[in-house]
């Protein structure tokens, strides 16, 4: 799969995060999101449970809060999506500062916000603590369809070079009198041409690409790098997250 590419999600360290396989760090995430999600909205501590166990790991990881909240900006669209329930949702309402809300869209925004920012923060963690290689080979090892795998890995290989290729396009506008941030109407025109034309150059480059990848032997799948196994013990430390997770979900579930 090539070189490992770094990418701005990625922390470096030595932490005994870091040191885990990635398929057992995928794995944990998984089993924890879906703990998470089977999670009765209405055990609300559980969530805090869930938060507290996301800061031993970050902690652990030696992830700075700052990193970690820094980059859960990414939920604002859910966020907002969230906001808008008790004010669209129906069935019986109540009044808060004048506002007439509904209950239901009230723990409706409640369960998309607990259990999205939970996953979310979990996402942000494993990319925090892996690289993009090692989880493509994660997802290898975890058996997953190889052509997925194969795109995804094209998908990063490629990315800095369609990238760059907006960047020369920009550069080639703004030699020719183009505002580097033009706006309105008359802008819209120049920007539908220029996505056009990276869509073709990009489409061409993937072509050239292919070609010579064929001419070098690739014959629809990638050679299988690592074969490399995790032991009981780093599986039983990467089930400790899950783990502690379960027991929260299962009380959440009989104090429900």
């Amino acid at each position: 799969m090539g070189a490992g590419h770094a990418h701005r999600l990625y922390r470096h360290g030595h932490s005994p995060v870091h040191a885990l396989p990635p398929h057992c760090k995928l794995a944990a995430v998984l089993g924890f999101v879906v703990i998470v999600v089977s999670t009765p909205r209405e055990a609300m501590w559980a969530f805090g449970a869930y938060a507290l166990l996301l800061a031993a790991v970050a902690a652990l990881a030696r992830v700075p809060a700052g990193f970690l909240l820094k980059r859960l900006l990414i939920e604002v669209p859910f966020v907002a999506f969230a906001v808008l329930m008790p004010f669209v949702a129906q069935g019986p309402h109540i009044d808060f500062l004048g506002l007439s809300l509904s209950q239901s869209g009230l723990w409706g925004a409640w369960n998309v916000l607990a259990k999205g920012t939970l996953g979310v923060a979990a996402s942000v963690l494993l990319a925090a603590t892996t690289e993009l290689r090692e989880l493509l080979l994660g997802l290898q090892r975890l058996r997953m369809p190889p052509l997925l795998v194969q795109i995804a890995s094209f998908m990063i290989r490629y990315g800095d070079v369609i990238t760059d290729e907006m960047r020369r396009m920009r550069i080639a506008r703004e030699s020719r009198g183009y505002a580097a941030r033009a706006r309105g109407l008359r802008s819209w025109g120049v920007l539908a041409k220029s996505a056009g034309a990276l869509f073709i150059r990009s489409y061409e480059r993937g072509e050239r690409v292919h070609l010579a990848m064929v001419s070098r032997g690739y014959a629809g799948s990638m050679p299988v790098i690592d074969e490399a196994t995790a032991t009981r013990t780093q599986w039983s430390y990467a089930a400790a997250l899950p783990a502690a997770a379960l027991a929260v979900c299962l009380t959440g579930w009989t104090l429900a």
